[in-house]
């Protein structure tokens, strides 16, 4: 059985509700029962999908509806020490494909018809594209400012699109409200811990290829919605004792937006208040992160460490990596931009096996 969990008071609450917190304020966490995939025998599926028994139980007849073949993105060399993970390469062209088929395929086996989300763009089309799968209607909440490639994609999936003005948070004040009017159902990629059990077979797929981990993972963060899946992911290969430690976990914020990594500057697990100016990463540009308390709990648990990056460091390793061949959006360059960085700050991580993610195709950029 699978079932939300209050982390402050224990309550419980079944996968059909519509809360996206608990009664007494608190966010909610994920149970269920799942056992270790056999990685060497894990079937001909190439997608997520293979990984089942770590997966939340959903019925056959769910899947096969929804799949898009999602999952299963090849590794591409950077440098002799840097592999890059190509989750562009999704259906909907970025990695929140991973957490998306999760969330739907709750709505679907609940008889859930409309629901909404709020998002910088990528989350949103993943959702809205899932979800026109099965003819489930869709509200996207986004910025004012989101690309407009992105805004096309959105609907051309049929979704209903609300820009807001003003900065990300300003868009989740926005679906907040208009949640708590409509009681329609909040398909959050940030509240919704169901969106961390599709992204955290980002770490299963590179544990397959490998056959380990690399010394170094590179993660974006803004809302966490990778990040939680990773060390979600990771405590599991370490109590499944597929893995003896963590690998080093360095989170990437961009200078110009970066609370949590302005938290761990001053060894706080509460995020700080930053001024928050524009970034050319805007899928990492959170000033108010919902889950931010557990992103930086989390981070302490694997003992990770955080790196800001300048917008002219992104728009150059933008450009770096298209020299490769590799076409991404700027929140992914951001990530390469991060891993100088980080190597900067820390000489030894050059000679150390480092991976990070190509989570958007360049296609969504303006």
């Amino acid at each position: 059985m699978i079932t939300y969990v209050c982390e402050t008071c224990a309550k419980t609450y079944p996968l059909s509700t519509h809360r996206y917190r608990c009664e007494c304020g608190s966010l909610l966490t994920l149970s269920y029962p799942k056992e270790k995939p056999d990685f060497d025998n894990l079937g001909p599926t190439t997608s997520l999908w293979r990984y089942h028994s770590a997966l939340p139980p959903f019925k056959e007849e769910t899947i096969t509806r929804l799949t898009m073949g999602e999952g299963g993105t090849p590794l591409i060399q950077l440098e002799p020490n840097l592999l890059g993970k190509a989750d562009y390469l999704m259906p909907t062209l970025s990695f929140k494909d991973r957490g998306a088929v999760m969330l739907v395929a709750t709505m679907v086996e609940h008889d859930i018809t409309h629901c909404a989300i709020d998002s910088s763009g990528n989350a949103a089309t993943s959702v809205a594209a899932y979800a026109a799968r099965v003819g489930i209607a869709t509200e996207v909440f986004v910025p004012a400012d989101t690309s407009a490639k992105k805004l096309a994609q959105i609907e051309a999936h049929e979704a209903t699109v609300h820009k807001i003005e003003g900065l990300r948070d300003e868009t989740t004040k926005a679906i907040l409200s208009y949640i708590e009017e409509t009681g329609i159902y909040y398909a959050s990629h940030i509240f919704n811990p169901l969106f961390w059990e599709g992204t955290k077979t980002y770490i299963y797929e590179i544990f397959e290829t490998l056959k380990a981990l690399p010394e170094v993972l590179v993660i974006p963060v803004g809302n966490g919605t990778l990040l939680m899946g990773v060390c979600l992911a990771l405590t599991e290969l370490l109590e499944w004792h597929l893995i003896d430690k963590y690998p080093l976990v360095v989170a990437v914020q961009a200078a110009h937006c970066a609370p949590l990594a302005t938290a761990y500057e001053h060894q706080s697990l509460i995020p700080e208040v930053v001024n928050v100016q524009p970034t050319l990463a805007e899928g990492i540009a959170s000033g108010h992160p919902a889950r931010g308390e557990d992103i930086l709990t989390a981070m302490k648990r694997v003992g990770g460490r955080f790196v800001t990056v300048t917008e002219e460091e992104i728009s150059q390793a933008q450009k770096d990596l298209a020299r490769q061949g590799l076409y991404v959006e700027p929140t992914s360059a951001a990530n390469y931009a991060g891993y100088r960085v980080a190597k900067r700050n820390d000489c030894t991580l050059g000679d150390k096996k480092a991976l990070l993610p190509l989570c958007g195709s360049g296609l969504k950029s303006s």
